[in-house]
């Protein structure tokens, strides 16, 4: 079977043009409503000294809350993929398994985060996590004045050490969350196989779990990534439920922010602006490595 062909880039037309017109047309009159009909006076530099500000003492430029904000998110959604990773990947291949107990529980998993509202479950976990979860497994014994809590290595992987036991369940409601839409990302991934590649490893002698690991998950893995990266993406939005939680990502420092400086419109549309180019320098980064991945298997 060929891979199919390498798409060209699209070139911008005319209706694209009109579409970026009409964008900026909207903008425009939005400003116009907030300075003129609401009297607003907007005052950037008021915000942009929360991203980052010149530090006197030291003589340079120090980042501050909202860039704070983005390595939290950035931490939380790195966290809460790779544990989303091995729930959807053990759950995926329960849902293809031919043992109808396996099945149920990883359907029962799927059906109930896909039908509880996101902030809902979010407030569920997080309560049933803190308080109970996180004391049984001693997260909250944790030396915070130990050797590797107390060095730049746990501070760059977790953030505040005072913050440890919050982030982690923050990182763990996230993870069960997102982990039910990457089970069906598995779960297609394996069931795209077709049934002759398993009879056929079968024939020859291989042991079920050889079969997943030697033939079906290598076939399966390049039809999961792509999805997976998206969903990587969908995290890094998702991570603004916990600001409902205390979890002092981007968007909680953010109300912070708005609440402190009174310039709302500047606040959120410098976090927005951020989250923007966040999410979509990943989709490039990702889009280049899916084409590099293509042309290397061709």
């Amino acid at each position: 079977m060929t891979e199919p062909p390498l798409q060209t880039r699209r070139r911008l037309t005319i209706v694209d043009y009109i579409c970026f017109g009409l964008v900026g047309v909207v903008i425009a009159y939005a400003v116009y409503r907030v300075s003129d009909v609401l009297v607003y006076n907007w005052n950037w530099s008021r915000v942009f000294n929360f991203v980052i500000y010149y530090d006197e003492e030291t003589a340079r430029y120090v980042p501050n809350l909202l860039l704070e904000g983005i390595a939290t998110t950035l931490r939380l959604a790195f966290w809460a993929t790779i544990v989303a990773a091995t729930i959807g990947l053990v759950m995926g291949y329960m849902r293809t398994s031919k043992n109808l107990a396996m099945r149920m529980i990883s359907r029962c998993y799927v059906e109930l985060v896909r039908n509880i509202p996101p902030v809902v479950f979010i407030f569920i976990f997080y309560f049933f996590l803190s308080g109970q979860l996180m004391p049984l497994i001693g997260i909250d014994d944790i030396d915070k004045n130990g050797a590797f809590v107390s060095s730049s290595l746990f501070y760059v992987m977790f953030g505040d050490p005072r913050l440890f036991s919050n982030f982690v369940a923050g990182a763990l409601c996230l993870a069960l969350f997102e982990g039910a839409y990457i089970t069906e990302i598995v779960r297609a991934g394996i069931q795209s196989i077709t049934k002759g590649q398993w009879e056929a490893a079968r024939a020859v002698g291989l042991s079920p779990l050889n079969v997943l690991r030697d033939i079906i998950f290598p076939q399966a893995i390049r039809k999961i990534l792509p999805p997976l990266a998206g969903q990587f993406i969908t995290l890094i939005k998702d991570s603004a439920i916990v600001s409902l939680i205390s979890i002092q990502e981007l968007t909680f420092l953010a109300t912070e922010v708005a609440s402190t400086t009174t310039k709302v419109f500047e606040t959120w549309i410098i976090v927005g602006a951020m989250y923007f180019v966040l999410c979509y320098s990943f989709a490039t980064l990702f889009g280049h490595l899916e084409k590099r991945a293509m042309r290397t298997r061709r």
